[in-house]
């Protein structure tokens, strides 16, 4: 029998990175995300980065959910339904576009924001985005936690892989271009990283 994870007595790493998938994403709906109005959400995924701006700003340029797009490199549209519910449309393989409707679940300012798709998402996800100070005035650290069901199981995944829109990896690209943006002002766009993307390096 597996023993589930416990995220109280865990070592620092974050469940994402937990070898026992199935156990983390147990323990991460147990203590962190709740799972997506439906479908079979079981793929984890976790990213975190160190960003030079106060906790607040980021936070707030977050919260407003239509500034998403200009980072996050997939992501077509995202329009506010309400105060808590968005409808996201988002690039998928194939030329194609994937959407949902999701609903914030719980959400502290300037610390955290999580969600969950409803019913009839395209791809159900749900997740949540955390905001902590960085010691010794190092800005923000981010870390976003993603629960999702890929499409079509395994042959999905290795799809969207091959045509870079797996979200595991376009969550470490989205927070690298956030960090960028909120730095800078600027998403660096030179001809070297569009050859890395294309090969699956960037």
């Amino acid at each position: 029998m597996i023993e589930p994870l416990d995220p109280a007595v865990a070592d620092d790493a974050p469940l994402s990175a937990s070898k026992r998938q199935s156990a983390a994403v147990g323990a991460a709906t147990d203590a962190l995300i709740d799972k997506a109005g439906d479908g079979d959400a079981d793929t984890l995924v976790g990213r975190t980065v160190t960003i030079n701006r106060p906790r607040e700003e980021l936070f707030a340029y977050w919260r407003d959910f239509t500034n998403l797009p200009t980072f996050m490199d997939n992501l077509v549209s995202v329009e506010m339904l309400d105060g808590d519910r968005s409808r996201w449309i988002v690039k998928a393989p194939g030329d194609k576009t994937v959407e949902w409707t999701s609903a914030i679940t719980e959400e502290r300012d300037g610390e955290m924001i999580a969600w969950a798709s409803e019913e009839g998402a395209d791809i159900p996800n749900s997740g949540r985005i955390d905001f902590r100070d960085a010691q010794g005035d190092r800005g923000t650290i981010v870390t976003a936690t993603i629960l999702y069901d890929p499409p079509a199981g395994i042959i999905g995944k290795v799809i969207a892989k091959m045509f870079q829109r797996e979200p595991a990896i376009q969550a470490r690209r989205d927070l690298r271009r956030f960090k960028q943006l909120m730095e800078t002002g600027e998403i660096a766009t030179g001809a070297r990283n569009r050859r890395l993307i294309e090969e699956g390096k960037n």
